[in-house]
């Protein structure tokens, strides 16, 4: 059945191709090609540190080899839990050398959140900082963790904890290559992604490597091109899937310089940007909001060197949007924002620069991706523009599957598409706009939160009957966590004590910063607690 493609004329008019050929290629012969091309030339600075294409691969080659005389083999699942550093580079491009797949994984986990993921993988290996292994140390015994890598920004320590291995040792010197391991990029795994998906269990978007190449060229062709000048401020975390492809990767596969910081400051970037010149800026909205907000991004002619501003992740709101794009007046400086979900790979859409941006808009479809609106009760049934329903997506970036999850991958693959569980609208000239999001997932300051997992650790609490946790408005964070309690009869609590229970079992960006106490909570008439409910009676109170 054919679908409205009205996105096409975009691309058309603006001299650009859609229906662009990308080959089937592993993830990284990205860097073994850049090094090649450019030896000399700057791949990363970290701080007063630079590192050199021809360094970094030498790196590379040199952790994979001890990687795999250390017993990594294809198919080996290592979780990686590092913030934006040079480690982090080498370790992901050396794991998949030698056909191992990287477990991305988050560095605030606390214990509880690092061993179901660990154990859901099947994880062997674990690169990590020094700083967090008392976490790690904690479940180790509780996981099928064989091996603990270390690093740290301050050098290696006089002695190293239990049975763990310093990891930049593994570079340090020359020693014999690995051996050449044969992958077929279209099966082969690459990147274990972590997500909530259509649902609220945490699980695993199986990314091949030609998923994960195929996405990476889309944006170099979207946002790039031929022009190699440009630097890429990776801000971004790296274990998420949009630093890891729209900065870490897309640096790569450009040929270009990626200038790593480890957390989002805005007083750094404003110094970064002015010193070292970036030319493209990605970032989740948060980031945009402390920005417009900064004393030091006041005089944004200052950092014109910036020629796009880059928003994905979560919801730009539009107050940001034109606060930022009045900023940018008087220079060559564009705000863009996108679209993509971690079974994408991520990037689905985005505002071209060649077609115009139109504000509130996810942009049009990637080169060689479809996308299309369906409606949201069967999904069968193709949408005209202006319709709402849900987003459907089809495109060589889109995953293999859920990692052990047949049923969920049923669901959210179906004939093709990617069912992405969000409500949008496609205008007359082929731009998208989210609506509503069908799945109760939370996204605060970029990252997915889930519902379902905060309200099975506060159902843990002794005084807790009942619990629901929705996302409502907030203007800096997006949205952020409230949960709705109802105690045991006979019991009180205060907001600061369930807080502070939920900041012992999840990472911070996890914990509610609301709490509301309730007689009762709405539900359905078999009983199932309807969060919707509560969702829409606080938008009444910002209406």
């Amino acid at each position: 059945m054919d679908f409205p493609r009205p996105y096409l004329k975009v691309y058309e008019n603006g001299g650009v191709k859609w229906d662009i050929k990308i080959e089937p290629r592993t993830l990284h012969s990205l860097l073994f090609d850049a090094a090649q091309k450019y030896p000399d030339k700057t791949a990363i600075v970290f701080y007063q540190h630079q590192i050199s294409y021809a360094q970094l691969a030498a790196c590379v080659r040199r952790a994979a080899a001890a990687l795999y005389e250390m017993g990594l083999r294809k198919g080996d699942r290592v979780a990686v839990m590092l913030p934006n550093c040079p480690d982090f580079v080498i370790a992901y491009y050396a794991i998949l050398s030698i056909g191992g797949i990287v477990v991305n994984t988050n560095p605030m986990y606390v214990e509880r959140e690092i061993q179901f993921q660990v154990n859901d993988s099947g994880s062997k290996m674990m690169v990590t900082l020094l700083d967090l292994y008392p976490r790690v140390k904690n479940v180790r015994e509780n996981t099928p963790l064989e091996k603990v890598f270390l690093t740290g920004f301050a050098g290696k320590p006089e002695a190293l904890p239990d049975d763990t291995i310093w990891f930049p040792d593994l570079y340090a010197v020359d020693r014999p290559p690995a051996p050449e391991i044969e992958i077929n990029p279209e099966e082969d795994l690459a990147v274990l992604q972590y997500t909530g998906g259509t649902t609220g269990v945490p699980k695993a978007a199986m990314l091949t490597h030609y998923n994960l190449y195929a996405n990476t060229m889309q944006t170099n062709y979207f946002f790039i091109g031929e022009e190699k000048k440009q630097r890429i401020l990776s801000v971004l975390p790296f274990f998420h899937v949009y630093g890891m492809t729209c900065c870490m990767n897309l640096a790569i596969a450009a040929g270009t310089t990626m200038i790593l910081l480890p957390r989002f400051v805005p007083g750094e970037v404003a110094k970064v940007i002015s010193e070292l010149k970036p030319t493209y800026f990605p970032g989740v909205p948060t980031m945009f909001v402390a920005i417009l907000n900064s004393p030091e991004f006041q005089n944004f002619k200052d950092y014109a060197n910036v020629m796009v501003y880059n928003s994905g992740a979560a919801p730009l709101p539009l107050e940001v949007f034109h606060g930022l794009s009045k900023k940018l007046e008087g220079t060559d400086s564009v705000m863009s924002e996108g679209y993509g979900l971690s079974e994408a790979s991520p990037v689905t859409h985005a505002n071209p620069i060649f077609g115009g941006v139109k504000p509130g808009s996810i942009g049009i479809p990637y080169p060689a991706t479809d996308a299309a609106i369906v409606d949201a009760e069967t999904g069968t049934k193709f949408l005209p523009p202006g319709e709402v329903g849900e987003l459907v997506i089809r495109g060589p970036q889109v995953m293999k599957g859920y990692w052990n999850r047949p049923e969920e991958t049923a669901r959210a693959l179906r004939n093709g598409w990617l069912y992405t569980g969000d409500l949008a609208r496609m205008d007359e000239d082929g731009y998208f706009y989210i609506v509503d999001r069908k799945k109760d997932m939370i996204i605060a300051s970029g990252y997915n939160i889930y519902p379902r997992e905060i309200e099975e650790v506060l159902f843990e609490h002794p005084k807790i009957k009942e619990a629901v946790v929705a996302g409502i408005p907030d203007p800096y964070r997006g949205e952020t966590v409230k949960a709705y309690i109802v105690l045991k009869e006979g019991e009180s609590a205060t907001e600061e004590e369930i807080i502070e229970y939920c900041r012992q079992k999840l990472a911070p960006y996890k914990v509610p910063k609301m709490v509301e106490f309730r007689k009762e909570l709405p539900k359905s008439a078999v009983g199932k607690l309807l969060r919707r409910v509560l969702v829409e009676e606080e938008k009444k109170k910002w209406e």
